[in-house]
């Protein structure tokens, strides 16, 4: 047994965000829930008496406008980005990160009267 080494496969990928044809973390979540409000909405719209033809192409365009925005929106926010601007509009005028000195309409109004 002097030779032999226990060698263990080391996974890379434990801490990474999951990623499924483009779309991270939440963005898969997001298009989950539409697909499901979709189909409700056609569940709806096939009981009310809509002619099937309309209903469904009414649901594939809503369908294909909601794939169109999420992976936009995955591409352009990333894992964490929408949620980090969310988080900056929550933030108080008063306390905002680069926010001038005075209001600009308070210097507006300093220049004009002097």
């Amino acid at each position: 047994m002097q030779g032999s080494e226990i060698q263990y496969e080391i996974n890379k990928g434990v801490n990474r965000a999951i990623e499924f044809r483009g779309l991270k973390a939440q963005y898969i979540y997001y298009l989950a829930v539409g697909l499901a409000v979709l189909l409700l909405l056609f569940c709806v719209l096939y009981i009310s008496g809509i002619p099937i033809y309309l209903g469904l192409a009414l649901i594939l365009s809503l369908g294909g406008g909601l794939f169109i925005v999420v992976a936009k929106m995955s591409r352009k926010y990333g894992q964490h980005g929408l949620k980090k601007q969310m988080a900056a509009k929550k933030l108080p005028w008063a306390i905002r990160p680069g926010r001038p000195s005075q209001p600009a309409s308070l210097q507006l109004f300093r220049l004009l009267t002097s």
